[in-house]
């Protein structure tokens, strides 16, 4: 366990190395998925497309249980690291473009861990809405993720996020309540008494393992099934 917890905070490192230099070059990862965007095949007449747009828990959840993307023909647009002004700006490429019936949308925990600096929960949740928003209007229908929960960050210890998560999710859920879009609820079944994720799900307190993945999945192919069947 220590050199699994090892693995994942030296990956972090490496990421965030790579990710500062890429910020010069390519701040919103708009060329991380552009070969895989140009291979996808034109949809067929009955084929559903699912993409799941996110950041470093979306991007390893197709490392951890690949077959879960495979046997549901879901596309995973994850890039490890991103907050949501980054995702806002790749989102036209690497969800609209790819013309899904559904999106999945996980976004909000790297900005409360200020990745790319300071921003106000409200900005947070207005990047999130502007995605649900181009989706609608791009006849997308869009599912809404809960952000996970977490009582601190291994690379940026003391922001103290357990509370801003839960705020971030109030602002979500009632968005969904409102506007007709569904809700896939994580949080409810991982948090622990602190707030935080729980240890069964978790190594490192942020990213699933793959019990944490398992207890994701049914929830949101729930909340993708009632997204189709909404008139």
């Amino acid at each position: 366990m220590k050199k699994f917890f090892l693995l994942i905070l030296l990956f972090i490192s490496a990421n965030a190395m790579s990710q500062n230099e890429q910020l010069k070059t390519d701040w919103a990862s708009l060329k991380r998925y552009s070969a895989e965007n140009a291979k996808l095949k034109p949809l067929s007449n009955n084929e559903i497309r699912v993409v799941f747009m996110g950041n470093s828990i979306t991007e390893f959840w197709l490392r951890y249980d690949s077959s879960f993307f495979k046997d549901n023909l879901f596309i995973d647009r994850g890039v490890s690291g991103q907050t949501t002004p980054q995702m806002l700006v790749r989102f036209r490429q690497d969800v609209i473009l790819l013309k899904p019936s559904v999106v999945v949308i996980l976004a909000g925990i790297n900005d409360i861990a200020e990745n790319t600096g300071p921003i106000a929960l409200e900005d947070v949740f207005g990047n999130i809405v502007s995605m649900a928003e181009l989706a609608k209007v791009n006849n997308i229908r869009v599912v809404l993720s809960s952000v996970l929960p977490a009582c601190d960050f291994p690379w940026t210890r003391g922001l103290q996020p357990a509370e801003k998560v839960i705020k971030l999710n109030a602002m979500i859920q009632d968005y969904c309540k409102a506007n007709n879009i569904v809700y896939a609820d994580y949080f409810s079944s991982m948090v622990d008494e602190r707030n935080g994720l729980d240890k069964n799900y978790s190594k490192d307190g942020v990213h699933p393992t793959i019990a944490g993945y398992k207890m994701m999945e049914p929830l949101v192919q729930k909340a993708i099934e009632t997204a189709l069947s909404q008139e």
